[in-house]
């Protein structure tokens, strides 16, 4: 992933906010390198790190797919039929075209980040700069080791390109295999 913002789609209120979110819908727009994964192998995941199976209380907390293009869309459409059969039930994920996103709140942004405050400390010295922040590749992948995506090994990889701290390098290491160890997503 080169970053994530998560944000509001798939309505028609202008300028959506959190309180005022309308018709929109949260979601979370990833910018990827298609040389490096691809846009099913981010569906994978997708399917993975949710219940699709339960129709939403809202539209606001629904699960959807916003596609840039015609390809994204087959895909996207395919990918849920798969994922379907292999459940064995109805799968209540919308797949639409995307009209336009709304980044979210500064306080919305890297939730797992968030829930750590030292760490996020040290990158707030980083990008004092809230945009700046949450368009980072650095933070990003980050927020994801720390929402239990990656691996100690995958992490210990990256430091070199994250320019961190001994210490914090640790902290990271630290908090990494707690959330392997817990397994929040299965």
């Amino acid at each position: 992933m080169i970053r994530t913002r998560v944000g509001y789609c798939g309505g028609t209120t202008p300028a959506p906010t959190y309180r005022t979110i309308g018709d929109h819908s949260e979601t979370l727009q990833i910018d990827f390198d298609p040389e490096r994964i691809s846009f099913g192998q981010i569906l994978s995941w997708f399917w993975v790190a949710h219940d699709p199976s339960r129709p939403a209380v809202s539209r606001q907390y629904r699960s959807a797919v916003f596609f840039h293009d015609d390809e994204q869309g087959r895909i996207a459409a395919e990918s849920m039929s798969r994922e379907q059969d292999r459940r064995g039930r109805t799968l209540y994920t919308g797949i639409e075209p995307l009209s336009a996103f709304t980044r979210a709140e500064d306080y919305h942004q890297k939730y797992f980040l968030r829930r750590e405050p030292a760490i996020m400390h040290v990158f707030e010295k980083f990008y004092p700069d809230p945009i700046a922040l949450a368009d980072s590749t650095a933070v990003a992948r980050v927020n994801g080791y720390l929402g239990g995506y990656g691996s100690v090994a995958s992490l210990e990889r990256e430091f070199p390109r994250l320019g961190l701290s001994e210490e914090l390098k640790r902290t990271l290491r630290r908090r990494i295999e707690r959330a392997a160890a817990e397994e929040w997503w299965a």
